[in-house]
C-alpha cells in the first residue's frame, strides 16, 4: 500500500496533497507562494491527539495573510489546460 502512495506522491505531489487533505486550488496556490513543501503537509495536519491544531487549509490561509496582508494569491493553472485552450 505504501508503494502505491509513494508512486502517486512522486507523480504529482500537489494534486495528491490537495486530494488527501481536502484543499482547494486557492489554498494550494497560497502554500506554493509561501514555499511550503507537499511532503511536509502530513506533519502539519491535525491528528486526533492534537485537538489544538486547526484544519490545514485554515492554517495555510492564516500564514499567508500574516505574510502578505491583503494580497490575493496567484492561481496557478495546469499546463495541460492551457494547451487545450489553444486548440
Amino acid at each position: 500500500m505504501t508503494k502505491k502512495l509513494n508512486k502517486k506522491m512522486s507523480e504529482d505531489p500537489w494534486a495528491y496533497v490537495k486530494k488527501k487533505h481536502r484543499l482547494n486550488a486557492r489554498q494550494i496556490a497560497m502554500a506554493k507562494e509561501l514555499g511550503m513543501r507537499p511532503k511536509k503537509f502530513g506533519s502539519m495536519a491535525p491528528n486526533k491527539s492534537e485537538p489544538w491544531k486547526g484544519p490545514l487549509g485554515e492554517f495555510i490561509e492564516e500564514c499567508y495573510h500574516k505574510r502578505f496582508k491583503d494580497r490575493e494569491p496567484v492561481l496557478y493553472k495546469p499546463e495541460s489546460s492551457e494547451k487545450n485552450q489553444k486548440n
